[in-house]
C-alpha cells in the first residue's frame, strides 16, 4: 500500500464496523502514533494457502473483525464462481476458543448466508479435524477453522479447506487473495441473525458423531491388550481436544488418562504455557511432573486445536520425549503391520511424508516392499498427494510431517492429533502386552532399518538480501553444474554430495533426474535445496534440506543422519552443522542468530 498514512486511515475508519478497533485506530492516530500506525496500516495481511494468521488488533496487517469479512466475502465470491453448485453444498465453519474465534466464525457465517449460500456452523468449539471431516461428510463446498492453533495467545487466525476436504493449494490462493481485494466493501457488520437464519444448520452432534465412527475403524483389531494395563497422562494445552481425547480413549477400550488439571480445559490466555506448543522446550513440564505424581509411564499432548500430537516415555526414571520423526516411523511400522495382517497387497499400500522429513520410512519401504512417496512441506501437499494416489488405485492410510502432525485412515486427509493419540495409546499398550515399551520397540525399528537422527533447526536472518546471498553463495560455490548455470557444493565436511534438488522457482534443477533434470516435485516460491550425501569411510549418509520460512526471518535446516553406527551417526551430524554454520552460511561474518 503506497497511499499515504492518513489515506489508509481514514479508509480503515470507513470500513471498519467495530466500535472498539475503531477507537483504537482514532486514538492511536488522534496521538499521533505513526510509527504504530505505520505496522499496523501500511501492509494488508496476506492470504496464502495457509489461510491467514496474525496478531488480533486493528489494522490491515492485523486480525480483527473487517479482515475476517473482507476474507469471507471474497472466499465465498470465489466458490461461488469455481466450485458446482456450491450455494447448496454450503460451507463448513468451525472455531477454537481464542479470543474473537466464536464471532468471527458467526461473521464469517454472515459473509456467506449473505450470498444465499447454506452454512453448516458448528456449535461450540470443535477440534480442527472436524472440518475437514465435516465437509468431506457433508459434501460442502469448502470449509473454514477459525484458530492460529500453537500460536501465542495474541494471535487467531483463519484456516480455508477446499471441496476436497484438503488445505488449499495453489492456484486457489492466488484467486481468493485476488476475489478478496475485489469485495472489500463490507456487506455484513454483524452477526446478529445469524443463528436465526434458514441457511445456518446446525450438524455438530450428527458430524461429532461420525467422526467418533471414523476413529472407531482405527481400533487395531489385530493388536491384543489390557486397555487398564497403562497409566497414561494426557494434556491439552489449554485448547479444546480433551473432550474428543478423552471419548477417543473410551472408543479404544482404554480406562480413562489422568487429565493435566491446569491444563485440561479451553483458556484463551494459556496461563502456563509461554507457547502452547508441544514441541517447544518445557511445554511437557506440568504433564511430567503430573506422571510422577501418579505413577503413569507415558505423557500424550496434543496441541490446542489438537491437530498434532506429541508423547513422552519415562525410561527407567528419565523422560524422553519422541521426536515428529521418531513417532513417524513407529506409527508406520504399525500401520505395516496393520496393513499386512489384513492380506491386501503390499504393492497397493502407500505412505507419503513432507520431503523434510525423515527417510527412515523410506529405507523401510525399501525392505518391505510398499511405496514411499514424498511432497513439498505441509499437509496441504500431503492431503492433496494421498488423494492423487488413491484415484491411481493405491491405499494411503498414513502420511505425516516432522513438525508432529499425523493423518490416519481416509476420511481426513489432514493431521488429527486426537487420531494419533489413539493409535499411539494401543501402540504402547500392545507393546507392553508383549513385555516391551515403546522405546525399546523404535530401537528395534533402528536395528531392522538402520539408524535415523535428525538435527533439526535455524538461523535468523532479518535482511533479505543477506538471506539472498547466502543461497547465491551455495549455487556457485562448488563444481556440481546444473541446467540453471549454478555449480553446487560437491562435499560437505568428510562427505561427498550424491544428489542435489533445488525447488526453488527459477532455479529448479533435480541432478537425479536425468535427462531433463528437471525436479519431480513442484518448485517453492521461497529457496529449498536438499542434499544427499555419504562417507566413503562407512556407511553413514546424510540428508540436508535449508529452506527459507514463508512467515519468519528464518533460514531453516532440516538434517538427517543414519548408518549402523550410531556414534558415528552422531557425531557426523555435528560436524555437518559446523559446516553448514561455518562455510556455507558464514553466520558470524552474516550476523546469523541462533536459537
Amino acid at each position: 500500500m503506497s497511499a499515504p498514512l492518513e489515506d489508509l486511515v481514514k479508509e480503515w475508519l470507513r470500513l471498519d464496523p467495530n466500535e472498539s478497533t475503531r477507537k483504537d485506530v482514532e486514538h492511536l492516530w488522534n496521538n499521533n502514533a505513526v510509527g504504530e500506525m505505520e505496522r499496523r496500516m501500511r501492509t494488508r495481511i496476506e492470504f496464502g494457502t495457509a489461510g491467514l494468521r496474525g496478531k488480533m488488533e486493528a489494522g490491515w496487517s492485523r486480525m480483527n473483525d473487517l479482515i475476517v469479512i473482507q476474507t469471507s466475502q471474497g472466499l465465498c465470491a470465489y466458490v461461488l464462481k469455481h466450485v458446482e453448485n456450491a450455494a447448496t453444498r454450503g460451507v463448513v465453519i468451525g472455531h477454537d476458543h481464542r479470543h474473537n474465534s466464536e464471532r468471527w466464525a458467526k461473521l464469517t457465517a454472515a459473509a456467506f448466508i449473505a450470498n444465499n449460500v447454506k452454512v453448516y456452523l458448528h456449535n461450540g468449539l470443535v477440534h480442527t479435524p472436524m472440518v475437514p471431516f465435516s465437509v468431506k461428510a457433508l459434501n460442502a463446498a469448502c470449509g473454514v477453522m477459525i484458530t492460529a492453533s500453537h500460536n501465542p495467545k495474541q494471535d487467531n487466525g483463519y484456516k480455508v479447506y477446499w471441496e476436497n476436504a484438503v488445505q488449499i493449494i495453489g492456484p486457489h490462493d492466488v484467486g481468493i487473495a485476488q476475489s478478496i481485494m475485489q469485495h472489500l466493501e463490507p456487506r455484513v457488520h454483524d452477526a446478529s441473525q445469524v443463528i436465526e437464519s434458514g441457511l445456518c444448520i446446525d450438524c455438530t452432534e450428527e458430524m461429532k458423531k461420525g467422526y467418533f465412527h471414523s476413529l472407531s475403524n482405527l481400533r487395531a483389531k489385530t493388536l491384543s491388550f489390557d486397555g487398564a494395563s497403562l497409566a497414561f497422562v494426557n494434556t491439552s494445552m489449554h485448547g479444546v481436544g480433551d473432550p474428543f481425547t478423552s471419548k477417543a480413549f473410551e472408543i479404544a477400550g482404554f480406562t480413562p488418562y489422568t487429565p493435566v488439571k491446569e491444563q485440561q480445559h479451553p483458556d484463551p490466555e494459556f496461563p502456563t504455557v509461554k507457547f502452547p506448543n508441544p514441541e517447544e522446550k518445557g511445554a511437557l513440564d506440568l504433564a511430567i511432573a503430573t506422571a510422577n505424581t501418579k505413577g503413569a509411564s507415558y505423557v500424550l499432548a496434543q496441541d490446542p486445536d489438537a491437530d498434532r500430537f506429541s508423547a513422552a516415555e519415562n525410561c527407567d526414571g528419565k523422560w524422553v520425549t519422541f521426536t515428529g520423526d521418531q513417532l513417524g516411523t513407529l506409527f508406520a511400522y504399525h500401520v505395516f503391520e496393520t496393513y499386512k495382517a489384513s492380506r491386501k497387497p503390499i504393492g497397493k499400500l502407500v505412505m507419503v511424508a513432507s520431503t523434510v522429513s525423515s527417510k527412515m520410512i523410506e529405507a523401510m519401504a525399501q525392505i518391505e516392499g510398499f511405496r514411499f512417496v514424498d511432497c513439498l512441506t505441509g499437509f496441504k501437499f500431503i492431503g492433496n498427494t494421498a488423494l492423487d494416489l488413491v484415484q491411481a488405485g493405491y491405499e494411503v492410510p498414513f502420511g505425516y510431517e516432522e513438525a508432529i502432525g499425523y493423518m490416519f485412515g481416509s476420511e481426513i486427509r489432514d493431521k488429527d492429533g486426537v487420531a494419533a493419540t489413539m493409535v499411539f495409546a494401543q501402540l504402547a499398550a500392545s507393546l507392553r502386552a508383549r513385555g516391551t515399551t515403546v522405546s525399546a520397540h523404535l530401537q528395534e525399528l533402528y536395528r531392522r532399518y538402520g539408524y535415523f537422527e535428525t538435527s533439526n533447526s535455524y538461523f535468523i536472518c532479518t535482511d533479505p538480501l543477506v538471506i539472498e546471498n547466502i543461497f547465491r553463495k551455495i549455487r556457485s560455490s562448488g563444481d556440481m553444474g546444473s541446467s540453471q548455470g549454478c555449480s553446487y557444493p560437491s562435499s560437505i565436511g568428510r562427505l561427498q554430495i550424491q544428489s542435489v534438488v533445488d525447488l526453488t522457482e527459477g532455479h529448479g534443477y533435480d541432478s537425479t533426474n536425468a535427462p531433463t533434470y528437471q525436479p519431480k516435485l513442484p518448485l517453492s516460491l521461497g529457496h529449498m535445496i536438499q542434499f544427499r550425501a555419504s562417507s566413503d569411510s562407512d556407511d553413514s549418509r546424510i540428508v540436508l534440506t535449508i529452506r527459507t520460512s514463508g512467515t519468519e526471518p528464518k533460514i531453516k535446516y532440516y538434517l538427517e543422519g543414519s548408518g549402523s553406527n550410531r556414534q558415528a551417526v552422531h557425531s557426523l551430524l555435528g560436524g555437518v552443522v559446523d559446516v553448514l554454520a561455518e562455510d556455507w552460511m558464514n553466520a558470524a561474518e552474516n550476523g546469523l542468530g541462533r536459537p
